[in-house]
């Protein structure tokens, strides 16, 4: 068993809590047991594991899963786990992946896709994610200034869910978005004041939402590529929804529109 906070493997994935290095050495930290959990359903490559005694007690089929498919397993003091953990009460486990795999390749061509411009807060990403995932949305992209999808607490707030939607990280957005335009989908921007309501919104074509920033909104540049400028109505003095709140209510009515047109279909048969 790990005691030593100075253990050699101990420091490096300490060292995983910070975004530079988690990109040098291409892995992100999972923490907790449903994390754990659901990368090991879904099959994916965790290259370390560390738990205390006490979890790989309670958890003894989990960790017989665990052995057959990670490259290696320590058993860890709790206090060297709380040291490798962002959470104040950690469950006692934590895993590293690499960061190429957190989630399936990106999809050109969405069906229903999300765009998320320098989108700041941990929580929003990772409830967006979530939302995406029950959808389903079939692609989420996110602009290179963006928090990192593989920070903690986007992974926490993800529940796991990071893991089933397609995602990717570009540095050149707008092009990204011109170019979906360019293969026929339609390229909706949520706006404090736009033309339309997003009830009004044409679901039955490919389309491509986009999301701005927290405080400052979408960019003129993304704005630029959009075919599309809808609002959420809001009562008198309210001002804005969560950005997270926004992207759950146009997922929604996608899925509504989608789903009453399938039933239709399925009427006339």
């Amino acid at each position: 068993m790990i005691t030593s906070l100075q253990n050699p493997l101990i420091k490096q994935l300490r060292k995983l809590q910070q975004s530079k290095y988690r990109r040098q050495e291409n892995l992100c930290l999972l923490e907790g047991t449903n994390l754990v959990a659901m990368a090991s359903q879904g099959g994916l490559p965790l290259e370390t594991i560390c738990c205390t005694p006490i979890w790989q007690e309670r958890h003894p089929q989990l960790w017989s899963v665990l052995e057959q498919g990670t490259a290696r397993l320590e058993v860890v003091s709790d206090e060297v786990l709380r040291s490798l953990t962002t959470t104040v009460n950690p469950d006692g486990v934590i895993a590293t992946l690499p960061r190429d795999q957190i989630s399936p390749p990106p999809v050109a061509f969405p069906r229903l896709g999300v765009v998320l411009e320098t989108l700041q807060d941990p929580g929003n990403l990772g409830t967006i994610i979530r939302t995406a995932a029950a959808i389903p949305s079939d692609g989420l992209w996110l602009s290179g200034d963006s928090v990192d999808f593989d920070n903690p607490k986007v992974l926490r707030a993800s529940a796991g869910f990071i893991f089933q939607v397609p995602m990717a990280r570009y540095g050149d957005l707008p092009q990204r978005v011109k170019a979906y335009r360019q293969q026929g989908g339609q390229v909706i921007a949520t706006v404090p004041q736009g033309d339309l309501s997003y009830w009004e919104i044409d679901f039955q074509k490919h389309t491509l939402l986009l999301f701005g920033n927290e405080a400052a909104g979408l960019s003129q540049d993304l704005l630029a590529q959009s075919d599309l400028q809808v609002t959420i109505p809001l009562a008198v003095g309210v001002e804005s929804l969560n950005v997270a709140i926004a992207a759950a209510l146009l997922l929604y009515e996608g899925k509504r529109q989608t789903w009453r047109s399938s039933q239709s279909s399925s009427s006339l048969k």
